[in-house]
């Protein structure tokens, strides 16, 4: 039987992919007691990078939004694989972390970030409200729009 966490990404139509593997020299995630730190994700869709430019320039605030979603869907991919594979186990998102790959003068990094805020808050209620980064940056890996990072209390 599927937990409350499965079902709410049914209900939003999600359905988590098989995890992409790093592209460099790191981990998906590591653990320290109940803590759980997930990598930074791009978004990436059947393992090609589905939102590539920067926001400001190439992409749309909107198209940036999607691209953080995706970017938490591939966080919760690494978060799941944690709690071996049962995301009931999360109790809190601590903090996610956002990189917006954007020209200079773009203001609008927090408004990005909310694509994944916003879908923290959506599948695990008000566990899912974080402390938060976002900060503007000039390119990510692979030409990325976006990159989310993650830190989880789990049970």
């Amino acid at each position: 039987m599927a937990g409350k966490i499965a079902e709410r990404l049914a209900e939003l139509g999600i359905t988590l992919p098989t995890p992409m593997a790093p592209i460099a020299n790191y981990i998906p995630f590591s653990r320290s007691g109940s803590l759980i730190v997930v990598s930074g994700q791009v978004p990436a869709v059947d393992g090609k990078i589905a939102y590539t430019g920067k926001v400001g320039a190439e992409l749309s605030v909107e198209q940036g939004q999607a691209a953080a979603r995706q970017c938490l869907i591939n966080v919760l991919v690494h978060l799941q694989a944690a709690c071996a594979g049962d995301l009931d186990r999360v109790q809190r998102v601590l903090r996610l972390g956002g990189f917006i790959a954007s020209p200079a003068g773009f203001t609008q990094h927090a408004l990005v970030m909310n694509g994944a805020s916003d879908l923290a808050v959506a599948v695990f209620g008000e566990a899912g409200r974080h402390a938060r980064t976002t900060i503007g940056v000039s390119s990510l890996p692979a030409d990325a729009a976006v990159e989310v990072e993650g830190m989880f209390e789990i049970a």
